[in-house]
């Protein structure tokens, strides 16, 4: 086989796009390639999933250039100049009950939301994925008793179960964090589990297990990849579920605590103000609504990509 073959074409775009197009790949990192390539062009022919992944761009910007990009101090208070309305000399978004620059809160407010959604998106599919591709292909009472505990925890609503879960651990972002992670697993297990149940019955499978390869080589070499484009759709599409409920936690008081500048946080200190100065709470609900339609917008266009027959249905 020529080395050609084995890498990418390095004179010209035009080669590339061809070699990444090709309906014959010679090696596995090729195949590799240009799945991806070509998911990237239909994903890119959603433009309203372009659309979401352009405003979650955006947002990671401005949380890593946060010091540069916000005009104040989030943090430093002035009373003197409390409640200024939008467009107010320095302050284009108003500032709140204390003088301090809304924009520039909602912009730190970026970082902490993009935290919790980093966390809470590197947990609770790990663990739904393990418990449900455990559940599936070991069967019997593993499967019995793995999947009762995930309908004990389907049972109650999700914000509520993790206002216990914080009121159990304490305020405080981590805890929420963790709260509601607890509280998002299920759903990822229950769709493990009937892919697997899918999955194990297969000739491939069967021809592994042949072979001689255990069960855990089995889950996590040949199980595993092919739930991971599921689990990627739906987790972009339970982004703003989660973002909804971090910011119900923090209006609750529950999550960030004062002062970081957390968006729930924020719309429960100006709802006291919400008819004379409907600025303060209205600024950090549109981020909230802005954030949580990026990533449904983007669920939808990636769930077309990885999952078309779900889309076809």
């Amino acid at each position: 086989m020529s080395m050609t073959s084995q890498t990418p074409p390095s004179s010209g775009g035009q080669s590339l796009r061809q070699w990444l197009l090709s309906d014959t790949p010679t090696s596995r990192r090729q195949a590799r390639l240009s799945a991806l390539y070509q998911g990237w062009l239909a994903l890119r022919q959603n433009h309203m999933a372009m659309v979401g992944l352009a405003i979650l761009v955006v947002l990671i910007s401005i949380a890593l250039f946060a010091p540069l990009i916000a005009p104040h101090d989030p943090f430093v208070q002035d009373l003197a100049n409390r409640l200024q309305p939008l467009g107010s000399e320095g302050h284009l978004l108003g500032t709140d009950s204390l003088g301090r620059d809304i924009l520039s809160r909602l912009i730190y407010g970026a970082r902490i939301t993009l935290y919790i959604v980093a966390l809470v998106a590197l947990i609770a599919p790990v663990v739904g994925l393990l418990v449900g591709t455990i559940s599936g292909y070991a069967g019997g009472w593993a499967d019995v008793i793995l999947m009762r505990i995930t309908d004990i925890f389907l049972a109650f609503p999700r914000l509520v179960l993790a206002l216990a879960f914080v009121a159990a651990l304490g305020a405080g972002i981590e805890n929420a964090v963790l709260a509601i992670s607890l509280t998002a697993w299920p759903p990822y297990a229950r769709m493990a589990r009937a892919e697997t149940l899918t999955i194990r019955s297969s000739d491939y499978i069967s021809a592994i297990r042949l072979q001689g390869a255990g069960p855990l080589r089995i889950i996590i070499k040949h199980i595993w990849p092919l739930c991971i484009s599921s689990l990627i759709v739906r987790v972009t599409l339970d982004m703003a579920g989660i973002i909804l409920a971090a910011a119900g936690l923090g209006f609750l008081g529950l999550g960030a605590q004062p002062p970081s500048p957390e968006w729930g946080a924020m719309i429960s200190e100006g709802r006291r103000f919400i008819l004379d100065h409907w600025w303060v709470a209205t600024m950090p609900g549109l981020a909230i609504f802005a954030v949580s339609l990026a990533f449904n917008l983007l669920g939808d266009g990636l769930r077309d990509v990885l999952d078309p027959k779900d889309s076809a249905s």
